[in-house]
């Protein structure tokens, strides 16, 4: 086991990309040795603006003997080809979420890299932050008691007003549940364990949508995804959830993430974030009071996720943002859809254990 950095090579130099150049450029267990994307000359833009070694192909960074880790920041239904790729080359891999976009191509990946003896992490990362860290301690403790049910919901209406390329949001893929659900179904597995089944209903209320934002103000796109899920869930433990995924709706009053416990309730801030505000009420309280964060981790830390990987790699321990919980998650959220169109429960295939929690 190595002390050195883990040498990592990223793939996709997009619209995520700058903050984890920015975060794995400074923590003493990762290095960037390479960058790669289909268009080179965003990829030597991005080596010359940060100092990276090199810009390569997808193959060459693929393949170099410098790259320990290759980092996938592709599009979602590039996710599973980049990544086996890489196994297959004896390359540890971390990606943005999704795992993959089906759960087929997402188990071939898995059991290659335990055939090949390397690593599989997969964001979201953020349930790694100080205040989703603190409310996973919370509910280890037994400050609401015994969680009974949960509502999370992300409501918005899509991403066409301000990204730049919106279009995979509504290609098979995408949507607000595989865009958004990760962050939501990694905090409550984090929080309350693997899920054991899910119902829930789903639909796609525009069947375009029109960019506004630029560069690509005034295009149409066909949407061939679900934008609206509303599903139910039955945690392992016990508790039930409720979740809300969509892109279909202009404005509403709805906790984020609530979880309600035999003996009060917790106010759990956004999933997208590492951060936020953490709010508690018992049934002795006469009021909501803020709990303060006990954990580091609080501001954009995207990419703490690869530095776990890097210490595991260093010790032989295990990483916490797991392909096994990336799995878990891309198999509720295919449940979703699934009960909808059959109109019954779906049990899943998968199970995952809770994470430890974060030392720092």
């Amino acid at each position: 086991m190595s002390k050195s950095p883990l040498r990592i090579g990223i793939v996709g130099c997009g619209n995520i990309s700058g903050i984890y150049f920015q975060n794995l450029g400074q923590y003493p267990e990762t290095e960037i040795v390479a960058v790669a994307d289909l268009d080179m000359a965003r990829a030597k833009e991005a080596a010359e603006k940060h100092g990276f070694p090199l810009a390569l192909s997808t193959d060459e960074l693929i393949n170099h003997p410098d790259v320990d880790l290759v980092l996938n920041l592709t599009v979602p239904k590039a996710h599973a080809a980049v990544a086996l790729q890489a196994i297959r080359a004896g390359k540890h891999v971390y990606g943005e979420k999704p795992l993959a976009v089906d759960r087929a191509d997402a188990a071939i990946m898995l059991n290659t890299a335990t055939a090949t003896g390397v690593l599989v992490g997969c964001a979201p990362d953020t349930f790694l932050g100080g205040s989703h860290q603190t409310c996973r301690a919370l509910i280890d403790e037994g400050a609401i008691g015994e969680p009974v049910a949960v509502q999370a919901n992300m409501i918005c209406h899509g991403h066409e007003t301000w990204h730049p390329s919106p279009e995979f949001y509504y290609e098979v893929g995408g949507g607000p549940m595989m865009d958004m659900g990760p962050y939501y179904l990694t905090a409550l597995i984090n929080m309350l364990g693997p899920i054991r089944r899910v119902t829930g209903s789903a639909r796609i209320t525009f069947p375009t949508r029109t960019i506004t934002s630029q560069p690509k103000n005034g295009k149409v796109v066909e949407v061939e995804t679900p934008t609206h899920y509303s599903g139910v869930m039955d945690f392992e433990s016990g508790a039930i959830g409720e979740i809300t995924q969509s892109f279909d709706i202009w404005y509403a009053q709805a906790p984020v993430i609530a979880i309600y416990g035999s003996e009060g309730s917790l106010a759990v801030p956004d999933p997208n974030g590492f951060g936020g505000e953490i709010r508690i009420r018992t049934r002795n309280n006469s009021d909501w009071e803020v709990v303060p964060s006990r954990f580091g981790n609080m501001e954009n830390s995207r990419g703490i996720g690869v530095r776990d990987m890097a210490r595991a790699l260093q010790t032989g321990t295990s990483h916490r943002a797991s392909g096994a919980l990336a799995f878990h998650v891309l198999d509720a959220m295919h449940a979703f859809r699934e009960a909808s169109e059959q109109e019954r429960h779906i049990h899943l295939g998968s199970t995952v254990e809770r994470p430890d929690l974060m030392a720092d």
